[in-house]
C-alpha cells in the first residue's frame, strides 16, 4: 500500500477548476427547475382560469417574496439554458481543448450573470 496517499481529504481545501463549478451549477439549476416549472405552471393556470384569479395572481406577484421566487426560477432557467447551449457547442466539436473549455465556461458564466441581472431588473 502507498503510504503517501491522502487519508482524510479536506473538501474545503480542494480547488476545483472553473469548468467544474459551471458543470455543478448546471446540474443544480436543472434540479431547481423541476420545482420552478411547477410554480410557473401554477401561475399560468391561475392566470387563465378566470378574471378574478388573474387579479389575485397579479396582486400576489407584487409581493417581494413572490418576485424573489419568480426571479430565482427564471435565473435557474436562464443559467441552465446558457450552460446547455455551451454543451451543445462543445458537442459540435468547438472548445473541446482544456483552454477552450475554460474559456467557454468563463463566457457562459459571464453571460449567465448578465442575463440573471437583467431578469432581476425586469422583475423589479
Amino acid at each position: 500500500m502507498n503510504k503517501n496517499r491522502p487519508v482524510n481529504l479536506d473538501i474545503s481545501t480542494i480547488q476545483l477548476p472553473i469548468t467544474a463549478y459551471v458543470s455543478i451549477l448546471h446540474r443544480i439549476s436543472g434540479v431547481a427547475l423541476f420545482a420552478g416549472v411547477a410554480v410557473l405552471l401554477w401561475m399560468l393556470e391561475a392566470s387563465l382560469s378566470s378574471e378574478s384569479s388573474f387579479e389575485e395572481l397579479k396582486e400576489l406577484t407584487s409581493s417581494p417574496l413572490c418576485k424573489l421566487i419568480l426571479w430565482a426560477t427564471l435565473a435557474g432557467l436562464a443559467y441552465h439554458m446558457i450552460a446547455g447551449i455551451r454543451h451543445l457547442i462543445m458537442d459540435a466539436g468547438i472548445g473541446e481543448s482544456l483552454e477552450g473549455g475554460q474559456n467557454g465556461a468563463k463566457i457562459a458564466l459571464a453571460l449567465a450573470i448578465i442575463t440573471i441581472a437583467a431578469l432581476g431588473v425586469w422583475i423589479w
